[in-house]
Order: C-alpha cells, then sequence, then structure tokens
C-alpha cells in the first residue's frame, strides 16, 4: 500500500509518496503565485492549490500501480481564511498567515473582549495571523461578501473537500483561528457569537488520524486511483512535521531552525501558560502542544552572512569559532519583530558588548548564540508550567550546522537528536494516512517507529554552566531595551 502527504505550502505544494514500511519512493513540488493587492497583504488563489495538487499527485504515481494508493492526508499552511459560497464558489481569494491587515481587528479582541476572556475561551489571544481577525476584517469591510458566506474552511480543508466533499477540519489546524474550545476540542460558542459566525458555516472536527470520507468518483477517475482511497484529516503543518520528527507522546520537544524558529512540546495533559507567551493547541496525535514562535532564526544567520558579510559560505564563517560560552557580545535576533515570549512587533535586531578587541568570529557567534538564548526564552516558560525535558530533537535548515546544534545544547542543557530523514509536515502527512487507514493502531506508534534517530549531540557541564550565566545576561537586554523599540 502506498499514502501520499499532501503538504501544502505558502509558495508551493510538496507531495510525499510512501509505503507502508516508512520507505519514502517519491518526492514532487508544485509552486503556485502569492498576491499582494496592498503593502501588508498576502494572498491566494484556492483553485490553484487544487490544480497544482492534483498534477503534483500525478506525476507523483507515475511509474507505480496506482490501485495500491490507499490514502491520503495533509500538512497545511495554517491560519488561511478560504470562505465558499450556496454554490460552493470560493467568494474571494484566501487571506493568508502572513497577512497584516488585520490590527485594528487584533487589538478589538485582545483590548476590548479581552485577553483573559480569549483565553478561557480558546486557551490563546489574538494575533494578527489567526483566522478570527480575518473573520471581523471582512465582516466590517466587505459586509456584501460577507453575507454570502456559507461555509468557512482553512487552506488544507479547502483540498480535502474538493478531493473528498467532506467539509471538515482537523483540532490542530482549528486551534489556530482562535475559534476553537482547544481544551474540550469543539467550537467555542463564546467565539462564534464574537465573530458572527453560526456552527454551520465551521467545518465537522476530527482527529488528525481520522478518515473523513473517500475520493469523489470523478477526482479518482482523474488521477487512476480506486474510488476507495482514502482521505484522513491531516494536521496544520507544525503538528504535521511533528508528527514526521517522532515529537508525539508526552514531553517530547522539537526545535525547528527555519526561517522562523519553533519550539514544539507535546504534552498529555492540557495547559496554559498565564501570560499566553506560547500557543496552546490541540496535537495530531490525541493530545496537546505548547509551541513557541519566534520570527527570525536561520533568517537570522542567512542576513549577517549575505547582506553584511557579503558571503554565502556559512561554514567558512563558523569555522574560526572555537570558545563556546565565553564570547562578550550578544545579539538579540529580532529583526522582524518577534511573536513568542514578547508579542513585540517592535523589537529589532541588537549587537550588544563589543570592544576595540571583537572579531568577526565573535559577530557570527553572536548571532548564532542569540538565536539558541531566543528559543530558551521559549523553553522557559514551558519548564514554568512544570514540563521537564531532557532532550529535543532538530530540523530546519540551521540544523545542518555541526557548531548550533553544539550551541543549542549547551544553552538549553539538553541532548539534541538528530534524525535520518527530515521531510517536515509532507512525512507527517503520509505517516496520518498510514495511522488512518490501519496500518500503524496509533500516532504515537508511527511516530515512534518511523522517525530514526542517528546522532545526538550532548551537552557538557563545563559548557552549559558557562552558557547558563550568558543566559542570564542576555535575559536583561530585552526589558532595558522595550521602551527605546517603541521610540525608534
Amino acid at each position: 500500500m502506498y499514502f501520499i502527504g499532501v503538504d501544502l505550502g505558502t509558495s508551493a505544494v510538496k507531495l510525499l509518496l510512501m509505503e507502508e514500511s516508512g520507505k519514502i519512493c517519491n518526492i514532487v513540488s508544485k509552486e503556485y503565485p502569492l498576491f499582494f493587492p496592498h503593502p501588508g497583504w498576502s494572498e491566494q488563489n484556492p483553485e490553484d492549490w487544487y490544480t497544482q495538487s492534483m498534477a503534483g499527485m500525478k506525476e507523483l504515481t507515475e511509474g507505480i500501480d496506482r490501485s495500491q494508493v490507499a490514502g491520503i492526508s495533509f500538512g497545511g499552511q495554517m491560519h488561511g481564511l478560504v470562505t465558499l459560497d450556496d454554490q460552493d464558489q470560493v467568494i474571494r481569494p484566501a487571506i493568508l498567515w502572513n497577512d497584516g491587515r488585520t490590527s485594528e481587528e487584533t487589538d478589538y479582541l485582545n483590548n476590548v473582549i479581552g485577553k483573559d476572556k480569549l483565553s478561557q475561551y480558546t486557551a490563546n489571544i489574538a494575533f494578527a495571523g489567526f483566522t478570527a481577525p480575518k473573520i471581523l476584517w471582512m465582516k466590517k469591510n466587505e459586509p456584501e461578501k460577507f453575507a454570502k458566506v456559507v461555509k468557512i474552511m482553512l487552506p488544507k480543508d479547502y483540498l480535502a473537500y474538493r478531493l473528498s466533499g467532506s467539509f471538515c477540519t482537523d483540532v490542530s489546524d482549528a486551534s489556530g483561528m482562535l475559534l476553537l474550545d482547544v481544551k474540550n476540542r469543539c467550537w467555542s460558542k463564546e467565539m462564534m457569537e464574537i465573530c458572527g459566525v453560526k456552527e454551520e458555516q465551521l467545518p465537522k472536527v476530527y482527529e488528525s488520524w481520522e478518515v473523513v470520507g473517500t475520493l469523489k468518483p470523478e477526482v479518482a477517475k482523474k488521477l487512476g486511483f480506486s474510488e476507495n482511497v482514502k482521505v484522513i484529516a491531516g494536521a496544520g503543518d507544525n503538528a504535521a512535521a511533528a508528527v514526521g520528527t517522532g515529537t508525539v507522546g508526552d514531553g517530547q520537544c522539537n526545535i525547528s531552525l527555519g526561517t522562523s524558529g519553533t519550539v514544539f512540546i507535546s504534552s498529555k495533559n492540557f495547559g496554559v501558560d498565564e501570560h499566553n507567551a506560547l500557543h496552546s493547541f490541540c496535537h495530531a496525535d490525541g493530545s496537546y502542544h505548547l509551541m513557541g514562535c519566534m520570527l527570525s532564526a536561520a533568517s537570522c544567520n542567512k542576513w549577517w552572512a549575505e547582506e553584511i558579510l557579503g558571503t554565502k559560505d556559512f561554514a567558512a564563517e563558523q569555522a574560526p569559532i572555537q570558545k563556546l560560552g565565553e564570547n562578550h557580545v550578544f545579539f538579540l535576533p529580532y529583526l522582524m519583530g518577534e511573536r513568542s515570549p514578547h508579542n513585540d512587533p517592535d523589537a529589532r535586531g541588537v549587537f550588544f558588548g563589543m570592544s576595540m578587541d571583537t572579531s568577526r568570529a565573535d559577530m557570527t557567534q553572536a548571532v548564532l548564540e542569540g538565536v539558541a538564548f531566543a528559543l530558551r526564552d521559549s523553553l522557559e516558560v514551558a519548564k514554568s508550567l512544570g514540563i521537564k525535558i531532557e532532550r529535543t530533537k532538530i530540523c530546519g535548515g540551521g540544523a545542518k550546522s555541526p557548531l548550533w546544534k553544539q550551541i543549542i545544547a549547551n544553552v538549553m542543557n539538553i541532548k539534541v537528536d538528530v534524525l535520518e530523514v527530515e521531510e517536515g509536515p509532507s512525512l507527517g502527512g503520509a505517516m496520518l494516512a498510514a495511522v488512518g487507514c490501519g496500518v500503524y493502531p496509533d500516532v504515537e506508534t508511527a511516530g515512534k517507529k518511523l522517525a530514526k534517530v542517528v546522532d545526538t549531540v550532548e551537552p557538557t557541564p563545563e559548557l552549559a554552566a558557562k552558557y547558563e550565566e550568558r543566559y542570564q545576561k542576555f535575559k536583561e537586554l530585552y526589558p532595558a531595551m522595550k521602551p527605546l523599540f517603541k521610540n525608534l
């Protein structure tokens, strides 16, 4: 049997074909355009997702026995608003996660409705990227279009709807809408009232591994698949990636060093920190997760090397770095503002502590350390909730640097596990499809069996102690500079 994982990203859809053993047979990527109709706006045409996914699935399965395809599932870009009318036509282009038009609506939710109430209803506070502020924006600015809305869905759920006819979502993706009662895994009546939507306009909520339907006959015919191919609910991209790295079960951690950086912690128990510094979402394994998201992670190193130093040879820049834990230069990695734990769009990047003997290597080291310290900020919030983390998986482009992995292991004082295969949400989607088709009894079993650790970077007591001292100093910098950021 074969399983297809569909990672519906912002710039492309990435499709992965997996055998039930976990062997990856093929990977295909298909791009589609992004539209920026006004400064700060970001939109896509849902029809592009469907046509490129269909073309991608045909290409993905060339040369195999297509009758052996058993299940399809998804990892998808979160928070996007897709609206359909009574004829199932898309009413307006999808408003994406990185769209910045909703500052008024976000302020209204956080300050008029109030963060305490939002946290009580949904376990989270409002961020500009979330779906509920987008609904309020559409209601206010496009009332004629809003009046036509019969179905509200997220990007990957539009794909599931086109393939199967099932109006569905999953708990992990729905958690990022600010409409879900995360603790009880159901829609929040209070939030529906605040946003002016009825429950029948919202999809049925499933667990990520649950079967939502089978392929429509006409879709199956176009693809050359059986009509019995199961469509499985899937997950939001971070939860799907966590399944792909085996970050499932209680107290597992995954650090992603991509353009942005995340600390993703799976937990059997529901928990919210009192300041809502971390997102508290449902996980694709049937439990919960906490997630800290920093806006600039590996992109800080890319900016420093390419824009400032004028080089793309990251390894050569890192080669002279020898003395870890003794650097007197600090770097605040807030080049795009910051999300977790500060929620401060005004924050900016800062180098601090240079002297006449500061070298180019010291500055490069400070960038790598600054990102590690900022990720630790999120880990500290999780620790304050009583969560004990002893090791983490690591993924993303920045994880290719042995030095950076060593810095993270010692700054966090935890073991860092490196994976054999790292394919993110598309692999997680394929694994969820395999669980939905009964190949594995549950998501935790699939994650632990298929995500293979091939190396572990361990902290050393001496170095961890040095970094503990540096981190305590790093922690003082942001509060001291916060009032200055506002004035800049």
